[in-house]
């Protein structure tokens, strides 16, 4: 299981992840409520994590008040996320880094960039909106029902699953992720914890500051999301100047569901100016592993030798030990110990 952090941001801890070793930091703050252990339990967004720390060093953390982190009496304010957000980059020694925020976390990268702008080298907001309400000049945003109607569902069947198919309705009927998300749900955050969290986001407006945001910035959002209209980005992107919106053929709220090689091709291009197509392999990263050498990986991380390893799969120890050392290369490892460590990151 990947190693687990803490930050300090007063008096309160934040735990947080790094994985991958190339490529500039990037910040990856999370949508809604997440948990750092059980989040890698779930195969599609494992495989995103791991995409981003392909050519990224990726940091990422749990909210105050939810997953690892510590618990909170007073409910969270838009200040505290922010400063959470820089006591992490803090502890890892990240003076400046890319900032990769998904709906909610999308708000809390740009609410930063604009406190500490020369702390960030650009924005990637995934799912962005200036605002969660709509009123009369915004009418992306969600009726005053509809919000009674989600905080409802907080409260009454948080426990079940509420709202993944209306979410991600390619999920529908998808029990496996079903058992994954209710686990995940309710180890991150009380149903309490949650509605606090969604008033908080209804009440952050950031129309006012849109034109103070001068960090460059990708918008992505998949066109038909039925929970958070593509209307929000669109309505961002003619006010962050320079700005650029890819929106992504899908019906999905998260970007690891649907075509998640789509969204990864363009954070990456974005980050690092390189494009790659959705069948060419990174230079870095677990995705970068061929399959032989994911095969002698795993074997190794149980603790095999070259040379049982070359026996059990009827090749050359010299071929096994070359695999290795090209995967430790890719992977940026350098012992069997920190491979055995960090196996459930590289997925081997």
């Amino acid at each position: 299981m990947l190693e687990v952090r803490y930050a300090h941001c007063g008096d309160v801890s934040i735990a947080y992840q790094v994985l991958g070793q190339r490529g500039p930091d990037l910040v990856f703050v999370p949508g809604f409520v997440s948990h750092l252990d059980i989040a890698w339990e779930e195969p599609h967004f494992a495989r995103f994590l791991r995409g981003l720390a392909g050519f990224s060093r990726l940091i990422w953390f749990d909210k105050r008040g939810t997953g690892l982190s510590d618990p909170v009496i007073a409910a969270p304010t838009v200040g505290d996320e922010v400063a959470d957000i820089k006591a992490v980059m803090d502890a890892v020694g990240s003076e400046r880094a890319h900032l990769c925020g998904v709906a909610v976390g999308a708000a809390m990268c740009t609410l930063f960039a604009l406190r500490y702008p020369d702390r960030v080298r650009s924005l990637v907001l995934w799912d962005a909106h200036a605002r969660l309400l709509a009123s009369d000049d915004y009418p992306a945003g969600w009726s005053e029902e509809f919000f009674r109607f989600v905080l409802d569902g907080v409260a009454n069947s948080w426990a079940t699953g509420f709202g993944i198919e209306v979410m991600n309705p390619t999920l529908a009927g998808d029990e496996r992720y079903r058992s994954w998300f209710v686990r995940h749900a309710r180890a991150a955050a009380s149903p309490a914890q949650v509605k606090e969290l969604f008033r908080l986001c209804a009440d952050t407006d950031l129309r006012p500051l849109l034109g103070d945001v001068h960090a460059r910035t990708l918008l992505l959002h998949h066109t038909d999301d039925p929970w958070m209209s593509v209307e929000h980005s669109r309505y961002l992107a003619t006010r962050i100047t320079g700005s650029k919106l890819v929106e992504l053929p899908g019906v999905d709220h998260w970007p690891w569901i649907g075509d998640m090689d789509a969204a990864l091709i363009e954070i990456e291009e974005f980050v690092t100016g390189v494009r790659r197509s959705s069948r060419d392999r990174p230079a870095w990263g677990p995705d970068a592993l061929t399959r032989r050498e994911r095969e002698v990986l795993g074997h190794a991380a149980l603790g095999l030798s070259a040379r049982d390893i070359a026996t059990r799969l009827f090749i050359g120890e010299r071929t096994a030990e070359t695999h290795i050392a090209n995967a430790y290369a890719k992977l940026g490892i350098a012992s069997r110990a920190e491979l055995i460590r960090r196996a459930s990151e590289f997925g081997v």
